[in-house]
C-alpha cells in the first residue's frame, strides 16, 4: 500500500488544563474500533498512552499507516481526537467516552458524521504449537477456486470488478480492480508466497485480512520501495517497503532483487506475534504486529481471518505456490 489516502499531521497536542491522570486512565491501551457511516462501515484502530496525565494516541485509519494524531485532549469523562484529511482539508474529530471497557462515539469531518464504536484489543499472546501439519495449497494453479474478490476500499472500488485472472498456473492481477481474498479463514499458521514484482507496482498479503505484509518493487541498488522511517511526533514511523508489516514493523532490506524476478515469503503467524522471512533471510522474527493496517476488512483481531492479496494499484503483480499449514491438532 504505497499511497496514503488519509495522512494525519504529526504532532500530539496536550489535554486542557486539569485533565488528571484519573480521567485519562480508563482510555488508555489498544482499541480496536468500527466507523459506521449512512453509506459505508470499516475498521480503524487507536492508541492511546498517558504521558504525565496528557493524552499521547495515534490512529490507523481506513487506509494509508499508522500516525499520531493531530490533537488529543481530555474534555471531562471524553477524550476528543483531531484528526485531518490531507487532499480534501477537512478536519476530523473522534469524540469518544468508555464505558464497561468499550468505547463509543462520533466521528464529524466536515458536514458528515459516523458512529465509532470500540473495544479493547486482545493481546493475542499464544505458545507456540507443538506441531503444524503439512503444507496444503491454497492455489490450484487452474482457477480460482477458494478465493473471491472483494471491494473493501475506495480504491478497489474505482474501477468495478475483478482483474484477478489465472494463467500459465500464476495468480495474476491484470490491472486495478478488486482485492482478492480465500474463502476459507484462518487462526495461527505457516504462510509460504512467491511473487512476482514488475517495475512501479505494489501490492499486498494481508494475513487474517487485518495486517497487510508489503509487496512492492525494492529496486536496483538497495533502493528501498519506502523511504526510511521518519520520527513524528516522538513516534519512529515505519511505513515500510519489501518485507514490512505497513506503518509497524520494517524489515531490514539488504540485498533486493531487482524487478520481473520471482521472490518468496515465508511467514508463521501466531496470535499477533510474527515472523518473516523473505528469500529465505529472516528480517522480523517473533515481533508484534500492535494493530491492524490500513485496508483490513476488519478489526475483530481475536477472530480468524482470510489470506487476501491486494489489487487495487496499477496490475501486473503475480503469485504462485500459496501453501499453509496450520498447528496440528
Amino acid at each position: 500500500m504505497r499511497h496514503f489516502y488519509l495522512v494525519l499531521t504529526l504532532g500530539v497536542a496536550a489535554s486542557a488544563p486539569g485533565a488528571g491522570q484519573s480521567g485519562l486512565t480508563p482510555f488508555v491501551g489498544r482499541w480496536d474500533l468500527t466507523v459506521t457511516a449512512p453509506d459505508d462501515t470499516y475498521p480503524s484502530w487507536m492508541e492511546v498512552t498517558d504521558d504525565q496525565g496528557r493524552p499521547v494516541v495515534r490512529v490507523q485509519l481506513r487506509t494509508g499507516n499508522v500516525q499520531p494524531a493531530i490533537d488529543a485532549k481530555l474534555d471531562g469523562s471524553r477524550l476528543v481526537v483531531t484528526i485531518s484529511r490531507s487532499e480534501a482539508g477537512a478536519e476530523g474529530i473522534w469524540d469518544l467516552a468508555v464505558a464497561g471497557g468499550k468505547l463509543t462515539g462520533a466521528q464529524k469531518t466536515g458536514d458528515k458524521s459516523a458512529k465509532v464504536a470500540g473495544v479493547r484489543a486482545p493481546a493475542l499472546k499464544r505458545e507456540p504449537p507443538k506441531a503444524w501439519t503439512a503444507s496444503t495449497p491454497l492455489f490450484n494453479g487452474k482457477d480460482l477456486t477458494g478465493w473471491e474478490p472483494i471491494s473493501n476500499t475506495p480504491s478497489s472500488r474505482q474501477i468495478p470488478g475483478s482483474r484477478w485472472v489465472v494463467k500459465n498456473g500464476e495468480l495474476t492481477n491484470e490491472g486495478k480492480g478488486a482485492n482478492l481474498r480465500t474463502t476459507k479463514t484462518f487462526d495461527d499458521f505457516k504462510l509460504h508466497v512467491e511473487f512476482n514484482i514488475p517495475e512501479g507496482e505494489n501490492s499486498g498479503v494481508y494475513l487474517r485480512g487485518r495486517y497487510e505484509v508489503q509487496v512492492a518493487n525494492a529496486g536496483v541498488g538497495g533502493r528501498r520501495s519506502a523511504p526510511p522511517p521518519v520520527k513524528m511526533g516522538g513516534y519512529r514511523n515505519p511505513a515500510g517497503g519489501l518485507g514490512s508489516i505497513y506503518g509497524f514493523l520494517l524489515f531490514p532490506l539488504k540485498d533486493p532483487k531487482p524487478p520481473g524476478e520471482w521472490q518468496t515469503y515465508d511467514i508463521t503467524l501466531i496470535g499477533r506475534y510474527v515472523t518473516i522471512a523473505l528469500n529465505g533471510s529472516t528480517g522480523i522474527e517473533n515481533q508484534e504486529i500492535q494493530g491492524i493496517t490500513g485496508g483490513a476488512l476488519d478489526s475483530d483481531e481475536g477472530a480468524p481471518g482470510p489470506i487476501y492479496f491486494q489489487g487495487d494499484h496499477h496490475g501486473g503483480i503475480r503469485y504462485r505456490n500459496i501453501t499453509i499449514a496450520v498447528p496440528k491438532r
